[in-house]
């Protein structure tokens, strides 16, 4: 019985049918604004950062911007987010503003964590959106945590809980895992496999590179989604939202997504070849890909998408100029939101 529920717990998301992979005009232009907005936004980040405005650890987005943005496009309000490190652009998606995410970057009182947490702690309430952890794999029994108390309260909500490849060899998954199945918790654990942990490959650190059946021991069903496909990616996303949601337990998206910066802002990459890294952006950009489909469809022209870049790149030096602005915290501030 065992056996038969781990095979038939992982599907490759090859199976979908074509004709799900649909957007009206409004739903593609939102999706290419929002990846764009967070592709500019970690762009001006890295340029703070070199500049020496945003001190310790940056760990940026680009290059992963389908998956959060298909995930948050079929999120339903009072659904929870929670994820590792490279947090920025899931804020972003969650409705943060911009503003308040690049100033607690800075280190500024403007800042969602009052310029105390930086770059990987910072939280809003507000947006559902509970971190932003520098532990590896420390969000996952937290995102089940997130599950139980939905289960609980009855409230119909589902903690969508992100980490990246290299967390899902943690011992901590398969404890959540367990205990998520166990309890039929409505848990979504999506793993952001951006082929690289820090930088080690895949394929050196896992005996099996198949990650979406990372749960198959407990018969938790899994899919293999393109993660630099956006409307793949919604798509994938509201089939194990709906799994639970509706009482069924928790489900494994593996998203197959590439990161183009290094692991962090320290980090020169010297594991892979630039050849490597221009091809994926060549041919294989989630914005670029997003960007086709709308000319494929004729719902904008070349001119329309120069001017929401340039709206975007608007609103990303707004925030930027405010985070600037924005005064330090005082040194009172030490001693505020501090549990004892």
């Amino acid at each position: 019985m065992a056996a038969k529920a781990a095979k038939s717990a992982a599907k490759p998301a090859s199976q979908k049918a074509a004709s799900n992979l649909k957007a009206d005009k409004d739903e593609l232009l939102k999706y290419y604004r929002d990846m764009l907005l967070i592709r500019r936004f970690e762009e001006r980040a890295g340029q703070l950062y070199g500049m020496g405005h945003i001190g310790g650890f940056c760990h940026l987005y680009i290059g992963q911007e389908a998956v959060v943005v298909g995930v948050e496009a079929v999120k339903k309000p009072g659904d929870q987010t929670i994820t590792g490190y490279r947090d920025h652009g899931h804020m972003l998606a969650c409705g943060m503003d911009p503003k308040g995410v690049m100033a607690e970057l800075t280190g500024r009182e403007g800042g969602y964590s009052k310029g105390k947490g930086g770059s990987m702690h910072m939280f809003s309430k507000e947006a559902e959106f509970y971190g932003g952890h520098g532990i590896v794999g420390a969000q996952i029994p937290l995102g089940a945590g997130l599950g139980f108390a939905n289960k609980y309260r009855k409230n119909g909500q589902v903690s969508l809980t992100y980490f990246g490849d290299g967390a899902s060899n943690q011992g901590q998954v398969f404890e959540a895992m367990n205990m998520a199945q166990l309890w039929r918790l409505p848990v979504v654990f999506i793993i952001e496999n951006n082929q690289y942990a820090m930088g080690t490959a895949v394929t050196r650190a896992h005996s099996d590179t198949h990650l979406y059946r990372r749960g198959a021991a407990f018969g938790i069903p899994g899919t293999e989604v393109d993660g630099m496909d956006v409307l793949e990616v919604r798509e994938a996303a509201r089939n194990a939202i709906d799994h639970a949601r509706e009482g069924k337990g928790p489900y494994v998206l593996e998203m197959k997504t590439y990161r183009y910066r290094g692991h962090s802002m320290s980090d020169p990459a010297k594991y892979r070849t630039r050849e490597e890294v221009d091809k994926v952006r060549e041919h294989n950009d989630p914005i670029k890909r997003c960007e086709q489909r709308i000319f494929d469809s004729k719902f904008a022209t070349e001119d329309d998408l120069k001017a929401i870049d340039a709206e975007i790149k608007a609103i990303v030096k707004e925030a930027a100029d405010f985070s600037l602005e924005s005064p330090e915290p005082a040194p009172a501030e030490l001693y505020t939101d501090v549990l004892a």
